[in-house]
């Protein structure tokens, strides 16, 4: 199986906490931008079903990051099992995926 170069990763987390989290990976280059917008979340938890507002990160990164980006969302995040979950980039500008490159370590 190849490897892809570049991942999406996607974080929710409440408000406030969600902005923080952004700052904290694109200052340590782990993501060259993390994109942060409200959504609401339908989820099961401990039992029961929750609906709660939430803040959905998605984060641009090199695929070799992936294992210090989970670290450290870990290390900030607030719950105690949040949503990580990274899909390939298969495609896309290439001026924009070399961006991404250089931006992260």
């Amino acid at each position: 199986m190849v490897l892809p170069e570049y991942v999406v990763v996607f974080c929710t987390a409440p408000a406030g906490e969600a902005e923080e989290l952004a700052k904290a990976l694109v200052d340590a280059r782990l993501a060259a931008c993390v994109n942060v917008t409200g959504v609401r979340s339908c989820f099961r938890w401990e039992g029961t079903v929750r609906d709660e507002p939430e803040q959905l990160l998605v984060v641009k990164t090199q695929y070799s990051l992936l294992d210090p980006l989970v670290t450290r969302i870990k290390a900030l995040h607030s719950y105690d099992v949040p949503e990580i979950i990274a899909m390939p980039i298969v495609g896309g500008y290439a001026p924009y995926l070399d961006w991404i490159r250089e931006e992260t370590v």
